[in-house]
């Protein structure tokens, strides 16, 4: 019997109990759909996970002022200790090894005023070596320059969030925005960037798109800390060459601290490396049991197949009996009940798919999930798919092969 008489005889008998047959692709429709729904969500958060961290550097080790209560901060001053400042970040810059470049900030809540429309932000002092450290592009605009930094000039670069608050319709560059009580001109807009919404050392809960950007240098003469006994800096961000010894430099650079400040403990020390490391090892493990848990439909969805066929052959056994009375060898009965299964398998795989993407977009569209599709998934849940159905079709496509002609006929 040819392949092509196979399919269709098959395709007949299938069609002949088409309310069985869609039962029995459910479970390959819907494990499949599964495998896809979910490894889109892993992959849609790593992704996630990968542009946080590529915020925030992955070659960089973040040093960073911890927040201490006014008791606290009387007790560390009392202990010499004048938090983090411009002499911790020269001396890292000049004796840790293996630092590329130092990016120094100060932070200060405030508010912003642009016309009529207001809102709450953090404004950063930083240096033009920040670009580059903190991965800070701008959308529209430039960002700070070396020459407007040795100027002291009054200009601001405004985060995404901020600059929709201020100008939902206008364009901002150029103009004079109020932050407290200076007035600064918006020479750019930052991209957007992620959220840290999970626990990361001191950047908890941080809205990076909430933050405007001002030169260090106009920070330090133009806004003051409310609490006399705040740090100078907030954060140095520190840029090595290497991310292999990037934890040997971060202990490097504690001990540089820890002599500044005179063993206090006022400030942490932050390696997205090592986060995004553990990140993704524990992204893994939850994949892995997504994939499971989804490849169980899979696996059940095969052993409907193989029940139904079972069921199949006893309702069939006088037809197979008189195919075999007529010529037709073991290998074509036992190809033409695979076949069945593999032409089940094969469309809920087909099924499943479309149903798998059109869920995770679903899911991408209408919740805070991010999903993101990959032909790998596609093509592992499709193919797994077809195995499943050639894997538990053969036992029913054996037994019907070895069915006795005689007694087959002879069938009731």
């Amino acid at each position: 019997m040819q392949l092509e008489e196979n399919i269709r005889v098959s395709i007949n008998g299938l069609l002949d109990h088409k309310v069985r047959t869609f039962l029995t692709m459910l479970g390959i429709i819907f494990g499949v759909a599964a495998v896809i729904a979910m490894l889109s969500i892993g992959e849609g958060a790593k992704r996630q996970a990968l542009a946080k961290y590529k915020d925030l550097g992955v070659n960089n080790i973040i040093v960073r002022d911890k927040d201490l209560n006014n008791e606290q901060l009387q007790e560390v001053r009392a202990k010499f200790s004048q938090g983090l400042s411009m002499l911790d970040a020269n001396t890292i810059r000049d004796v840790v090894p293996m630092v590329e470049s130092v990016a120094p900030q100060a932070e200060i809540e405030t508010e912003v005023k642009y016309h009529d429309k207001s809102a709450k932000a953090t404004v950063i002092g930083v240096t033009p070596e920040s670009t580059n450290i903190l991965n800070y592009n701008t959308n529209k605009g430039n960002f700070i320059t070396k020459d407007q930094y040795e100027r002291h000039l009054k200009v601001c670069i405004l985060g995404s969030a901020v600059s929709a608050t201020l100008f939902p319709i206008e364009v901002p560059i150029g103009k004079q925005v109020k932050i407290g009580d200076q007035w600064m001109e918006v020479i750019g807009i930052m991209e957007t960037k992620s959220l840290f919404t999970e626990t990361v050392g001191e950047l908890a809960s941080r809205d990076l798109n909430n933050d405007i950007y001002v030169p260090l240098s106009t920070f330090s003469k133009r806004f003051s800390q409310e609490n006399l006994l705040q740090s100078e800096l907030k954060q140095i961000t520190v840029k090595v060459t290497n991310s292999e010894k990037i934890v040997e430099i971060a202990e490097i650079i504690r001990r540089v601290v820890d002599r500044h400040h005179f063993n206090n403990d006022d400030y942490s020390i932050i390696i997205p490396y090592e986060l995004l490391k553990q990140e993704e090892k524990e992204r893994k493990a939850y994949n892995f049991l997504l994939g499971s848990i989804a490849a169980i439909s899979l696996l059940v969805g095969g052993i409907g197949i193989m029940n139904i066929m079972l069921a199949s052959i006893l309702e069939r056994t006088r037809e197979i009996g008189v195919r075999r009375a007529i010529g037709a060898k073991k290998k074509d009965i036992q190809a033409q009940f695979l076949t069945e299964a593999v032409v089940i398998s094969f469309t809920g795989g087909f099924i499943g798919v479309f149903l798998g993407v059109s869920v995770s977009l679903i899911i991408n569209l209408f919740t805070d999930v991010q999903t993101n599709i990959t032909f790998f998934s596609v093509f592992i849940a499709f193919s797994v798919s077809v195995l499943v159905g050639i894997v538990f079709g053969y036992l029913p496509a054996r037994n019907a092969a070895n069915l006795n002609p005689i007694e087959s006929i002879r069938y009731e």
